[in-house]
């Protein structure tokens, strides 16, 4: 390490598993990251992209100063231009037609930054608009709406005790590639291994061997698509053979008699052709199960992006319940952050509705507030009132992520006005009128208020920038809240304004002296309301103390918290909630069909997340490649040999990708990762150009949704395959 060299302590911002850093830095530049082993949650352990944190940190197509189009050309200006501009456009347009005019799309990075999870929710309450789209509806909200039906409260997700559990179910997750998705666990493959060696069992329902998979006691290859079918029928064998023993819970519950006789008909025998499986291998899994000392069960993506993922979503809790390991520990139980409210007592609360409003084009229902991705495209393009005439973009890039991006791609063309706040010139934000591009992760503070809400342990870890901002550069916490300012009206204000304005309510809320706000310390507004969310929250902490404890501070394993996490009417768990039972006749309906043509899934990368880190050159290559895999008896049926290059076809379009034959797909299975078609022009985004890939989700036309979460069908897709010509 050379003289002028230092180190700083930093939480990795990149996927999350939200593991501790130790950078090495020479002047302002990040030359090498490191596993903290002083960290008290990730103990030293590290990932391929959190050891090319320099990497990204540096890349030299980041954007350095905002861009503004003139004449039809982004050029770079100033960030008075860029404010002034977006000022001046957004809300005259708002005025001229309506608020529904202006829609917004936040991407999956928001929740991995600090500042995008204080500011967009006061953006969207400046717009006052109701066309708000985000990745949930790409990936998660089937969970929120499941919790929200079951408990009250769409963001009361448990998780599972994977430290002291003696049985773990994995459904549709592959967490040795994905590092975890709403379950925060730095080392989930070593959390894994030592579940094995306490005398543990996992089983993972997958249609690929995964390295997952291969890790597991009992690997279930799936038909896919049918995860809510074999979830049901699991159910269905601990009620028929009185297995069910809810335990502690059964004082909570709501609606057993009448899950018990809807899931009646949902037998082994009955589901078997559709998922593809054995009945009694169905039945094996359910008996071992119950007969765990202590369990859980956790699905993930795979189970979520289907057609009945709320109902997959829902059922995994249905199995916690019935077998009495929800809220136990060993089971899955309600993670309690350091920033959360301090728990109230037990009472019943306002419930959850979904419907309260629907999208204008196909009456799509609104879920947690959102309308589904898919429909934002028809959303531009449909004329009439309310047509979405200006769309803000925070930290996404739907035109990868979603369905049909060639078709949303052509929408955004046809914008009168377009934001996007993003570190890159992506497929995206290439239509953007105004480009505001966030500093690099080391010179932005970091803290974990999503995840800290999904994590396997209470802890709590605060990280300053570990650079000081380069000439020029705006913290993304004034980025967006001079965003926050110019849509609504106070263009010029102090942004630190935006603060105080959001500490002076949270302190009416709680019931709290005005003048603790004097008392609040912190550098910027973002860190005063850190402090504030400290000193209310459940564990009496306070930012300075934070601040001394720079390896984080452990709060505990996870307690038990029902009743006191019941939010619905009735202040108990709904088990069977009216839209569940609605829609369980269109499950119901898939009984009995068996498997006809080819069907596609995703696949994670462990050197990759979704479509952003695709031009961090040390990451590309070895399995982060864009390939189809495919079986080799399929290969062999369709005509593919390994290195022929594949046409895969479906509703939406067609793609050609190279062709990886491997038996870790089963039969009736192909697999294309998600993120890439890095082809489009305009972008600035050297390394991914180089090796494009293809956009798995060309494929999709959008219509297939989950109707409960408006959910796109990401996966079990029917596709046709053949040889390019």
């Amino acid at each position: 390490m050379s003289h002028d060299s230092r180190t700083a302590l930093r939480v990795c911002p990149l996927c999350e598993a939200t593991c501790g850093l130790t950078l090495t830095i020479e002047g302002t530049t990040v030359t090498g990251a490191r596993g903290d082993r002083d960290d008290v949650f990730s103990q030293g352990f590290i990932c391929p992209k959190g050891a090319s944190f320099g990497g990204l940190d540096s890349d030299p197509d980041r954007l350095r100063s905002p861009l503004v189009r003139k004449d039809g050309v982004l050029r770079e200006a100033t960030w008075d231009e860029a404010f002034d501009t977006i000022a001046a456009k957004l809300p005259a347009l708002a005025e001229a037609h309506g608020t529904q005019a202006v829609g917004v799309y936040l991407g999956n990075p928001n929740v991995h930054t600090m500042a995008g999870a204080l500011y967009p929710p006061l953006l969207l309450s400046a717009l006052g608009t109701r066309n708000v789209f985000t990745a949930s509806t790409l990936d998660q909200m089937p969970k929120h709406v499941s919790s929200g039906l079951l408990f009250g409260d769409a963001h009361a997700i448990p998780v599972p005790d994977l430290d002291r559990t003696a049985h773990l179910l994995l459904i549709g997750a592959n967490p040795l590639e994905s590092n975890g998705s709403l379950c925060t666990a730095p080392d989930f493959p070593g959390r894994l291994k030592a579940l094995r060696r306490r005398g543990g069992t996992l089983t993972v329902v997958d249609p690929r061997r995964t390295r997952t998979a291969r890790l597991a006691d009992r690997h279930v290859a799936i038909r896919p698509g049918a995860d809510a079918l074999l979830l049901a029928a699991l159910t269905q064998v601990l009620i028929e053979e009185k297995l069910a023993d809810p335990g502690v819970l059964a004082d909570h519950l709501d609606g057993y008699d009448e899950l018990a006789h809807a899931i009646a008909d949902f037998t082994p025998e009955a589901v078997s052709a559709a998922c593809d499986l054995d009945a009694g291998t169905i039945r094996a899994v359910a008996r071992e199960l119950a007969a765990a000392p202590a369990a859980a069960v956790y699905g993930r993506i795979g189970s979520c992006t289907v057609e009945h993922g709320t109902l997959a979503s829902w059922l995994v809790d249905v199995l916690n319940i019935l077998t009495g390991n929800l809220d136990r520990p060993g089971g899955a139980l309600f993670p309690l952050s350091a920033t959360a409210r301090a728990p109230r007592a037990a009472a019943p609360g306002k419930g959850f509705a979904l419907g309260r409003w629907s999208s204008r084009v196909s009456g799509h229902p609104e879920a947690k507030g959102e309308l589904p991705t898919a429909a934002l495209a028809e959303e531009i393009e449909t004329p009439g009132e309310g047509r979405i005439r200006a769309l803000i973009v925070v930290a996404g890039n739907p035109v990868l992520s979603s369905p049909d991006g060639d078709r949303l791609d052509r929408a955004l063309a046809g914008l009168d006005f377009m934001v996007s706040v993003d570190p890159y010139l992506n497929e995206t934000a290439r239509h953007a009128d105004v480009v505001l591009p966030p500093p690099p992760p080391s010179q932005s503070a970091h803290f974990d208020f999503a995840f800290n809400s999904f994590a396997v342990r209470n802890q709590v870890r605060y990280s300053r920038p570990a650079v000081p901002l380069e000439d020029g550069g705006m913290d993304e916490s004034e980025i967006l809240a001079r965003l926050v300012l110019a849509v609504g009206g106070l263009h010029g204000a102090s942004p630190e304004a935006v603060d105080d304005q959001v500490i002076a309510a949270a302190l009416t809320r709680a019931g709290a002296p005005a003048a603790l706000a004097a008392e609040l310390t912190g550098d910027t507004g973002a860190e005063r309301r850190l402090d504030l969310m400290l000193r209310l929250g459940p564990y009496d902490l306070t930012l300075e103390r934070v601040l001394a404890h720079p390896h984080g501070i452990d709060l505990g394993p996870l307690k038990p918290r029902l009743p006191q996490v019941l939010k619905t009417r009735s202040g108990h768990i709904e088990l069977f909630p009216a839209p569940i039972a609605a829609d369980l006749p269109r499950l119901r309906a898939a009984l009995g069909t068996g498997p006809t043509g080819l069907v596609l899934v995703g696949r994670r990368h462990l050197r990759s997340n979704n479509s952003w880190m695709h031009n961090v050159a040390s990451l590309r290559g070895g399995s982060n490649v864009c390939t189809l895999q495919i079986h080799p008896d399929d290969a062999a049926r369709v005509g593919l040999s390994d290195g022929y290059t594949a046409r895969i076809t479906a509703a939406g379009g067609e793609v050609e990708a190279p062709v990886e034959i491997t038996d870790a797909v089963r039969t009736g299975v192909v697999s294309l990762p998600h993120g890439w078609g890095h082809s489009r022009p305009g972008t600035r985004m050297s390394v991914a150009e180089a090796e494009p890939g293809v956009n798995v989700n060309q494929l999709l036309d959008g219509t297939l949704m989950d109707p409960l979460s408006g959910t796109s069908v990401l996966n079990a897709v029917p596709v046709s395959v053949s040889p390019a010509p």
